[in-house]
């Protein structure tokens, strides 16, 4: 049997004649590269997978109606494969598509050379291909690719290039599709990817511990608003003895501050010896004053 291969661009769809079909994705292998996984989602007419034993992948690879399966990873000449088998013609009628991915294990696609997905007529498996379209990835982050998609039109069936990336896995691929994923499955998968993790959430902070109460004092300056300006261009330092002296009283206009010490009290009497006699005039002589009478010591002979 003679089989015209289509070269397909992405897009672009060619009629599937075979009842039962092979699509096999295929890639080369090598340091760096991700292993690759085909998967199959059957989808109703909604667009979307009529319950979760739908989808068709290496933990479930084979559908409960036994018309779509996951066969064996192969190595080949060109490279690897991994391959899906649908029976078109078996399939329930309220199956409206196949859809045939990929997804890569611990890296992105664009480390993935060569990756293709070649159609066959599952009767001549080992015959020329039906279809054949070169998938490369549109940004390169994509960890999950839709290759192609079986799908019905009237009595029969086409089949379309797709290509269509995702940067979620194959877990992000399912769930657009219907598919529900447990959120143990999902925290490995990202694990796995290496994706980045919701952060904890953050514990309560502890209620505040008030400051120990200080023993009674007095109130510092600046409580009382008396201290220095903080706001002024130069600080005036206080001496380096003792407390700040207290403030001194007002000096009338025209008295001079004495140039040495602290401001002296109107009546401090001075720093040294004894009080001083009072002023002279409290003393003058009394005119009733008469001396004692001098003794022989002072009379001439």
């Amino acid at each position: 049997m003679t089989v015209m291969t289509h070269t397909m661009l992405k897009g672009s769809n060619v009629p599937v004649d075979a009842a039962a079909v092979r699509a096999v994705l295929r890639w080369t292998p090598g340091a760096g590269v991700p292993d690759v996984d085909a998967s199959a989602l059957l989808l109703g007419a909604s667009g979307r997978v009529r319950s979760d034993e739908d989808f068709v992948f290496y933990n479930q690879p084979r559908h409960p109606s036994g018309l779509v399966r996951r066969l064996p990873k192969r190595s080949v000449p060109e490279g690897l494969t991994d391959t899906i088998e649908a029976d078109l013609g078996a399939l329930d009628a309220s199956v409206d598509q196949v859809v045939i991915a990929a997804s890569s294990d611990g890296a992105a696609f664009e480390q993935v050379a060569d990756l293709r997905i070649l159609l066959f007529d599952a009767a001549f498996a080992d015959g020329e291909p039906l279809a054949v379209f070169d998938v490369r990835p549109e940004t390169g982050e994509e960890t999950a690719i839709i290759c192609g998609e079986l799908y019905r039109r009237g009595e029969g069936w086409k089949f379309r290039a797709v290509g269509q990336g995702y940067p979620t896995g194959l877990i992000g691929l399912a769930t657009a599709f219907g598919i529900s994923v447990d959120e143990s499955e999902a925290a490995d998968e990202d694990r796995a990817s290496g994706g980045a993790q919701e952060p904890a959430a953050a514990a309560p902070l502890p209620p505040a511990v008030p400051p120990p109460s200080a023993p009674p004092g007095p109130v510092p300056a600046a409580a009382t608003g008396t201290g220095p300006d903080s706001q002024a261009t130069v600080q005036h330092q206080q001496p380096s003895y003792g407390y700040p002296p207290p403030a001194a009283p007002p000096v009338a206009a025209g008295a001079q501050q004495p140039a040495y010490g602290y401001p002296q009290p109107a009546a401090a009497p001075p720093a040294y010896g004894y009080p001083q006699p009072a002023a002279a005039a409290a003393h003058a002589p009394d005119p009733h004053f008469v001396l004692p009478p001098q003794g022989p010591q002072f009379v001439r002979s």
